[in-house]
C-alpha cells in the first residue's frame, strides 16, 4: 500500500479524502465508496498502487476517440474499483468488488514497466482505462509523469468525477480525455449510477477550459435516459457548454450486470439521438456498438468522408495537414494527419 495524496486529516483519527466529487469522510479502518482507499490509523492509503488488474494494447479508437491521432495504439491498463456502482457495468468483474478482495487482485507492476512495456509495443499512448482512473489516482499519476518524459501521450477514459484539485494535478500530463456524460437528469445519477450530474457537467467544463482534447460519450439505454427531452439536453450542453467541435459518440447499450432483463438500444432511438446531436450543431456525432457507416469522419462542410472506419480499423484516412482535403476545412483533433 502507499499514501494517498489529496486528503486531509480531522478530528478522532478521521480523514476526508478530495481525490473525487464524493469527498469522502473515513473512519479508521474504513474505506470509501471506491472500497481502495483505506483510513489506517489517521492516515489515508491507496490500496491499488501498482496492481494492474488489466493490460491490453488497444487501438486508440476503442477508448472511445476518434479526433485523437488515429489509427495509433494505446497501451490500456486498470486497478480494480470505482468510484461509480452503475447497474449496468460492463465491466463489473473488476470495477465493483470487495474491500477485502482487492489486494488479492491484479498483477504487480511498477510504473516505469508499464511506460517500458508500452514503448517496447510500438504504442503511441497510454490510456488509464477499463475502472474509474480517478480512483487510483497515485498509481496513474506517477505513471503519466514518466510516459510524459519517455514522449508518450496520457488518455483517460473517466466518468468525469474527480475534484478540481485532481484536475490542476494531473492536467500538465493529461493530452485526452473520453467522459462518460451517462444521462442528464441528477435522479439518474443517484438512483442508478451512484454519484451526482453536476460535478460531471462542472468538470466536462473545466477540461475543455484546460485545453485537454476531449471526447464525450452517451450510452443510450432504454427506459434510463432515451427520453428523446434528455437525449436533446445531453447533445445541448456538448454543442453549447464545451463546443460544437467535441466529437460525442452515441453508443448502443448491450444488456449487462444488473441490467441484463433491458432490452439492446433500438436502432431508431440512436439515430434520433444522432440528429440531435447534428440540430444542437455539432460537427462530429459518432454511433457506436452498431455495424453502420454511422462511425466515419465526415468533413462537417462538404461531407466527404474523411476517415473511413470498420469497427476500430482505420481503413482510410485522407486527412492532410488536419484539413479535408476536397474543401480545406480545418478539422477538429489532434494528430489527425
Amino acid at each position: 500500500m502507499k499514501e494517498a495524496v489529496l486528503y486531509q486529516k480531522l478530528e478522532r483519527s478521521n480523514v476526508q479524502c478530495n481525490l473525487c466529487a464524493h469527498r469522502c469522510v473515513i473512519h479508521p479502518e474504513k474505506s470509501g465508496i471506491c472500497k481502495v482507499r483505506e483510513n489506517i490509523n489517521g492516515e489515508l492509503y491507496t490500496k491499488v498502487y501498482g496492481r494492474a488488474i488489466a493490460r491490453h494494447i488497444d487501438p486508440v479508437e476503442k477508448k472511445p476517440l476518434y479526433h485523437f491521432y488515429p489509427g495509433t495504439k494505446a497501451y490500456s491498463f486498470a486497478t480494480p474499483g470505482c468510484n461509480f456502482h452503475c447497474r449496468f457495468c460492463q465491466n463489473w468483474e473488476i470495477s465493483q468488488v470487495s474491500s477485502e478482495s482487492i489486494l488479492e487482485m491484479g498483477q504487480k507492476i511498477t510504473p516505469e514497466q508499464i511506460v517500458a512495456n508500452a514503448k517496447y509495443s510500438g504504442c503511441k499512448s497510454i490510456a488509464h482505462t477499463y475502472t474509474e482512473p480517478t480512483i487510483f489516482f497515485e498509481y496513474s499519476f506517477d505513471v503519466a509523469i514518466i510516459a510524459h518524459n519517455e514522449g508518450l501521450k496520457n488518455i483517460y477514459v473517466s466518468n468525469g468525477y474527480m475534484t478540481y484539485e485532481m484536475l490542476e494535478m494531473i492536467g500538465p500530463y493529461l493530452d485526452a480525455i473520453n467522459v462518460d456524460l451517462k444521462a442528464f437528469r441528477d435522479e439518474t445519477y443517484r438512483r442508478i449510477i451512484g454519484g451526482r450530474l453536476q460535478p460531471v457537467l462542472d468538470n466536462l467544463r473545466k477540461i475543455k477550459q484546460k485545453g485537454i482534447w476531449l471526447e464525450v460519450t452517451s450510452l443510450i439505454i432504454p427506459g434510463m435516459n432515451d427520453d428523446p427531452e434528455e437525449i436533446r439536453d445531453m447533445a445541448n450542453f456538448v454543442a453549447k457548454e464545451l463546443g460544437e467541435d467535441v466529437p460525442w459518440h452515441i453508443s448502443r447499450f448491450s444488456p449487462a450486470w444488473k441490467m441484463e432483463n433491458v432490452p439492446a438500444t433500438p436502432l431508431k432511438t440512436l439515430h434520433f439521438a444522432e440528429a440531435a446531436g447534428f440540430e444542437a450543431g455539432l460537427r462530429y456525432v459518432y454511433v457506436g456498438n452498431v455495424a453502420s457507416n454511422k462511425e466515419a469522419t465526415r468533413c462537417p462542410a462538404c461531407g466527404q468522408v474523411l476517415i473511413n472506419r470498420m469497427g476500430f480499423e482505420i481503413l482510410k484516412n485522407k486527412i492532410y495537414n488536419g484539413r479535408c482535403p476536397n474543401c480545406g476545412t480545418q478539422i477538429s483533433g489532434v494528430g489527425l494527419g
